[in-house]
């Protein structure tokens, strides 16, 4: 009797170990599935794909042409070097600074055929060249702005600075037979504006 109820019970602990075994198993297998499930899905990705880094990157303006550059010689030649190195000249939209500096004559590229354009963001000086041939049908455009330019330096500095109130005043502001306007808004304007034509004749 007593070996009957000991082998019960050794039949019984087998059972019971068995089904642990079984179901811890069976945990792991349901588990798997859940656990790899992660790992399987791909990460997405950042690009749209209608979409590629080349298309998405904006397309580089396009350069400054040969009478943009001829005038920026014109430029530099009429000026000391001093000048040179202290304002820079804008030929293409591309150029660095060149929306502030175009925002600032109330221009787009679009307006002109061809510019050389160097001016002073500083609101403590007066100075602008600027040589420019209007796109068709703009040249009312561009000379309006280079106006109003103007009109803004000289009500900037009328209260402010009086010297460079002086140099706003005196700036020189022409227009030449083939339709190009120049700008010139410095210390001895004249000289300089002379100077700027003999360049872009020479050219």
């Amino acid at each position: 009797m007593k070996l009957k109820r000991i082998t019960a019970l050794a039949l019984s602990l087998v059972f019971v170990i068995g089904a642990f075994a079984g179901c811890s198993g069976g945990d792991k297998e349901s588990a798997a599935p859940e656990s790899a499930a992660p790992e399987s899905t791909a990460p997405e990705s950042t690009v749209p794909e209608t979409e590629t880094p080349e298309e998405s990157a904006e397309p580089s303006a396009e350069p400054a042409n040969e009478l943009s550059l001829a005038y920026a010689d014109a430029i530099t030649a009429a000026r000391t070097d001093e000048y040179n190195e202290a304002y820079n000249i804008i030929t293409s939209a591309g150029d660095q600074g060149a929306e502030m500096v175009l925002q600032t004559l109330g221009l787009t590229a679009e307006d002109m055929d061809s510019f050389a354009v160097s001016l002073s963001l500083m609101n403590t000086q007066a100075y602008c060249v600027a040589v420019i041939k209007p796109a068709e049908g703009a040249e009312d455009t561009v000379k309006n702005g280079l106006q109003n330019y103007i009109d803004t330096q000289m009500q900037s500095f009328e209260h402010y600075l009086v010297d460079q109130y002086e140099i706003a005043s005196n700036a020189r502001f022409e227009t030449l037979d083939d339709g190009t306007v120049v700008l010139v808004m410095c210390e001895d304007a004249d000289t300089v504006y002379d100077a700027v034509i003999a360049g872009i004749e020479a050219e």
